[in-house]
């Protein structure tokens, strides 16, 4: 298997892993009428500050998709500052004691970032110098920008990251400034999570509260059970599958993982990606050993959720499974926990202990599939303002 994954234009397509398949799309039947999606640009939208403001006698309206973040370069020291932006928001480690500051700032940043960029280098986007998860977000906002575009000019679309950039303040404070008193906040997490989907929440309210004069603002909620959401992971992967040259003896739907103390502290997480893979076994009409669910991306030594992802896959390779497909339905865009954690280190793991062949299934990334399902959850959240 060659290591070094490649991103073929602002889809998201990989290419490099075991098995290459095609762009997905829904079946026929199940795609609702929108204007075109036109291919966009690799390059950066035109920023809400510097669109033309909207006509004075109409209010505007700003739609923000927002992920998770990624660093401003494949090295060292810009994924250090990456890493400390995350690893010290307390949403995501539960931990502020002397003890955790002198081992995350004296062992974890200065041999994770290390390891991490050369991690980064393999799938790095080189045309544009950037990760894949920014070409793809970047795409993805330009791409709803042109669908929604026959609501009017009032109507602004920009994307931003949680960590790094562009950051969330930058991008909110530009559509203020064009005018938009109501905001859409669209964390693209089909599963709602504290380290995710609430930190964004986090963020955007620390903006607001510098504001004189708020925008109403609505955040989009999870949609892990959206019955478009299930249709679309469904025909997207049976296209998938149907490329392939061989036939998946199991598939694997891996989400990221979560330590087991926040679950039991009251995120819903767990049961809502239980509950996304039982609407995808229904759909698909598989049984639990068929379409397995497991966690990757552990971090630390707490008790995380299980089964692990890559202790699963060798078990299975051990087990005698010879083909084997991984699914990652928690995420929105193929990034680095999918483009190298599944497709290099997972289908290494997998080969080693006596598998075949191994594909990782892209994300929806900003397919036309992909970008459906977006334009469907933005046009509910905006009911009643467009």
């Amino acid at each position: 298997m060659n290591d070094l994954i490649r991103i073929e234009g602002a889809s998201g397509r990989i290419a490099g892993q075991t098995a290459a398949s095609p762009a997905s799309t829904p079946d026929s039947q199940s795609v609702v009428e929108v204007p075109p999606i036109e291919s966009a640009p690799a390059t950066a939208p035109t920023p809400a500050a510097d669109m033309a403001p909207a006509p004075k006698h109409q209010s505007a309206i700003g739609v923000l998709i927002v992920n998770l973040g990624t660093p401003d370069a494949a090295e060292p020291e810009a994924v250090r500052r990456y890493l400390k932006e995350f690893l010290t928001d307390p949403r995501v480690i539960e931990k502020d004691s002397l003890l955790w500051k002198l081992v995350l700032n004296g062992i974890i940043l200065p041999l994770r970032s290390r390891r991490k960029a050369r991690d980064y280098q393999k799938i790095w986007n080189r045309e544009h110098n950037e990760s894949p998860l920014k070409t793809i977000t970047r795409s993805q906002a330009e791409k709803l920008a042109a669908i929604l575009e026959p609501l009017g000019k009032h109507v602004f679309v920009d994307w931003a990251m949680r960590y790094a950039n562009p950051s969330i303040p930058s991008r909110l404070e530009a559509l203020i400034g064009r005018g938009c008193d109501r905001i859409l906040v669209m964390p693209l997490y089909p599963q709602y999570a504290a380290p995710t989907t609430a930190t964004v929440a986090d963020e955007v309210f620390r903006v607001l509260m510098r504001q004189r004069r708020q925008p109403a603002l609505r955040i989009m909620p999870a949609y892990y059970d959206d019955p478009y959401y299930i249709e679309v992971l469904a025909s997207s992967l049976k296209a998938e599958l149907k490329a392939l040259p061989f036939k998946p003896d199991v598939i694997v739907a891996s989400y990221h993982g979560m330590p087991l103390d926040y679950v039991r502290k009251g995120d819903p997480y767990q049961s809502q990606c239980e509950r996304t893979t039982e609407l995808l076994r229904a759909q698909l009409k598989l049984d639990e050993d068929e379409l397995m669910l497991t966690y990757q991306s552990r971090f630390g030594r707490d008790r995380w959720l299980e089964p692990s992802t890559i202790a699963r896959v060798e078990a299975l390779a051990k087990k005698g499974v010879k083909n084997l497909v991984v699914i990652t339905p928690g995420f929105a865009a193929d990034c680095l926990e999918t483009l190298e954690e599944i497709a290099v280190e997972n289908a290494r793991v997998f080969k080693r202990y006596g598998g075949e062949n191994f594909a990782a299934i892209p994300c929806l990334n900003d397919s036309e599939a992909g970008m459906l399902m977006i334009w469907q959850l933005a046009m509910r959240e905006l009911k009643g303002w467009v």
